[in-house]
């Protein structure tokens, strides 16, 4: 399982944590973010499974990565995270821990155990439905928070920074954290193909959100805004449209370019990353429009 994430055109560099693409010039005022497609699988993770590993694709936003590719070589900065979600959730709070399979942590050293959390999917996955509990052993409580400090806190770091970067040379910056879902359809049995969340107007200028819509809708995908996924901790911490930096989260349902098996990408991939390159074009024309627009005011 352990298969290196799909490279990417441009000026990379890569940390144990995360890939990097297109951050030291800067071209467009857009960041595409993928926080759920890392495929390097630590031994000790596997070492201690419950479960069968291929189990443990569930969890991926399988190859994901490689619908950011024209994006990337398009030149548009790109983040990539390099370990998979079973061995840390990226867009979950560090506060977000299920001490029930933490070693040595008492439930009271936890704030609030939220629904996510309850259902086996905090910062460290748990449990998956019709495979119960992931792991044999506890996870000792150091070795989570080597975990959070090492990985976690790096790579929103990391984002903070680009985005910072990203502001002082374009007046604004947007965060398009992408990512896929499985096949879900809306109360009229229609399968959705796209779901934007911006965390219902919180992460982003609403603008954005609709104009992304409608950009998929007219690549002729049924789309929807926040149903079922709004956003989570990525669009939380970094989105902060009142101070023009603002955060879209991108679904991709897995069918739309992974085989039936939902394993390996299909040709498909292609055009849906190019979709995805022209979404990234237009919001950054948007965006920097914008800004032209404030100041010639």
């Amino acid at each position: 399982m352990n298969m290196p994430n799909a490279g990417s055109s441009g000026h990379s560099s890569e940390v144990s944590t995360y890939s990097l693409a297109n951050v030291d010039m800067l071209k467009f005022p857009v960041l595409v973010s993928v926080p759920h497609a890392g495929r390097d699988y630590p031994s000790r993770l596997i070492d201690n499974l419950n479960v069968p590993a291929s189990h443990l694709l569930r969890l991926e936003d399988r190859y994901v990565d490689r619908l950011a590719a024209s994006a990337a070589a398009a030149g548009f900065p790109l983040i990539v995270a390099r370990k998979p979600r079973a061995w840390l959730d990226l867009n979950r709070s560090p506060a977000e821990i299920d001490p029930e399979m933490v070693a040595g942590m008492d439930p009271s050293q936890t704030s609030h155990i939220s629904r996510k959390v309850r259902g086996g999917l905090g910062i460290l996955p748990r449990r998956l439905h019709g495979a119960g509990n992931l792991w044999r052993e506890k996870w000792p409580h150091r070795h989570v928070m080597d975990r959070i400090e090492q990985d976690h806190e790096p790579y929103h770091v990391k984002i903070a920074h680009i985005l910072a970067q990203i502001q002082s040379v374009f007046g604004g910056a947007l965060l398009l954290d992408l990512h896929s879902m499985p096949s879900v359809f809306d109360q009229d049995r229609r399968q959705i193909g796209f779901v934007i969340g911006d965390r219902f107007g919180r992460s982003c200028d609403s603008r954005y959100a609709e104009l992304a819509a409608v950009h998929f809708r007219r690549g002729g995908y049924h789309v929807q805004t926040n149903h079922p996924y709004s956003g989570g901790y990525i669009l939380e911490r970094h989105g902060k449209p009142a101070r023009n930096v603002h955060a879209l989260q991108l679904e991709v349902d897995r069918a739309l370019y992974l085989d039936e098996s939902l394993r390996e990408p299909t040709d498909a991939a292609g055009p849906i990353s190019e979709l995805i390159r022209n979404c990234c074009v237009m919001l950054a024309d948007q965006l920097s429009g914008r800004f032209q627009l404030e100041a010639a005011e």
